[in-house]
C-alpha cells in the first residue's frame, strides 16, 4: 500500500524586504516559537522588495533603510528566499553599471537559500542571468499580463521560474486548470490587488514609478480609477474580483495544483502588512496574541 500524499502547502511572498524588516524582525521569531499559532498549510517562501532610491527599483518607489547584511542575515536564519524588486521597465543599457543595485546582486548571489529578482526588462533579465547565475527571475506583476495567452508564453520563458499575471486572470478557471503541472508550478497569484477590476492605467503607473526611480522630473501619478482617490483598503480588496483569500487557497487553488501566492503591500504601513500577515498565516484564536507582541514591541513603529 502506498503512503498517502503530502498535503500541498501553500508558499506566501511577502511584501517589504527593506521595508519592513523591522516587522519581520519581531514577527519571524514569534512564528519560529509558536508555530501552532499559525496555519499548518502554509509557510514563508520569499520576502521581496528594494531599498530607497534604487535606479532598478520598480512597481512601487522604495522607501527602506534597512541595512542589507542585516536584511540578508534575517533571511538566512530562517530560511527565506530575499528576493529584490528590480522591476523598473524603462531601463536602458547605460543603467546597468548602477554601483548600488550591482552590489546588492553580489551581496545576495549564492547561499544555501537561493535568492531571486522581480524584474520587468528584458535588459536587465539577462544582464542577472550573465552577470549573476545563482539569483533566480521573477516576471513581474507589473508586466501587466491581462491577456491569457499572452500570460502562458510568459510562463514558458526557461529563464523565470515563477511569473506573477495580472490580478485579473486569478479567476479564469478553465483556462488555469488545463495548465500542466510544472506550468503550475512557476504561476504566482496576486492575492489581495486594490486596484479597481476595470483599470486601464496600470502600465501607466508603474511606468510613472520606473521614471520616479530614474531620477526623471515627473509628478507621482494620480489614479482616476474608482476608489483610487482612498488609497489602500485591505477590506476594499476583499471585495475585489480578483481577490484570493485562504478559503480560496484552500478549497480552490491548492487542489488544482498552484501553490505560489503574493501579497502586495510595499508601499503600504507596517499596521497594515501585520493585518495581512494575521489573515493569511495565523489561526484566528491567537491572532490577538500576535498582534500585542508586535504592538507591544518599543522597537517597531507601527504607524
Amino acid at each position: 500500500m502506498n503512503p498517502p500524499s503530502p498535503s500541498p502547502i501553500a508558499h506566501y511572498h511577502l511584501p517589504g524586504l527593506f521595508e519592513f524588516y523591522e516587522l519581520y524582525k519581531i514577527f519571524l521569531p514569534l512564528m519560529r516559537k509558536h508555530r501552532d499559532w499559525f496555519y499548518p498549510w502554509c509557510n514563508i517562501a520569499s520576502i521581496y522588495g528594494a531599498p530607497a532610491d534604487c535606479l532598478w527599483g520598480g512597481g512601487r518607489a522604495g522607501f527602506g533603510e534597512a541595512d542589507a547584511g542585516d536584511v540578508l542575515a534575517l533571511m538566512k536564519e530562517y530560511g527565506i528566499s530575499a528576493r529584490l524588486t528590480f522591476s523598473n521597465s524603462l531601463l536602458r543599457e547605460e543603467h546597468l553599471t548602477d554601483k548600488n543595485c550591482n552590489e546588492l546582486c553580489r551581496l545576495f548571489s549564492g547561499g544555501a537559500i537561493p535568492n531571486g529578482v522581480i524584474v520587468h526588462s528584458d535588459l536587465l533579465a539577462g544582464y542577472i542571468r550573465e552577470q549573476y547565475p545563482s539569483l533566480y527571475l521573477v516576471s513581474s506583476t507589473t508586466k501587466v499580463l491581462s491577456n491569457f495567452d499572452d500570460f502562458v508564453s510568459e510562463v514558458e520563458r526557461p529563464e523565470f521560474n515563477y511569473v506573477v499575471p495580472d490580478f485579473r486572470l486569478n479567476k479564469k478557471f478553465d483556462r488555469l486548470a488545463a495548465l500542466g503541472q510544472r506550468q503550475k508550478d512557476k504561476v504566482e497569484f496576486l492575492c489581495n490587488e486594490c486596484c479597481n477590476f476595470g483599470c486601464t492605467e496600470r502600465k501607466a503607473c508603474y511606468e510613472n514609478v520606473s521614471r520616479l526611480n530614474l531620477g526623471e522630473d515627473v509628478r507621482p501619478h494620480k489614479c482616476r480609477q474608482p476608489g483610487g482617490e482612498g488609497g489602500y483598503r485591505f477590506s476594499l480588496a476583499q471585495k475585489n474580483p480578483g481577490f484570493i483569500g485562504i478559503e480560496d487557497i484552500q478549497k480552490t487553488y491548492l487542489p488544482m495544483g498552484f501553490t505560489n501566492f503574493k501579497i502586495e503591500g510595499r508601499g503600504l504601513g507596517s499596521a497594515i502588512i501585520l493585518e495581512f500577515l494575521l489573515y493569511y498565516l495565523t489561526k484566528p484564536e491567537y491572532q490577538i496574541e500576535v498582534r500585542e507582541a508586535v504592538y507591544l514591541d518599543s522597537m517597531l513603529d507601527l504607524f
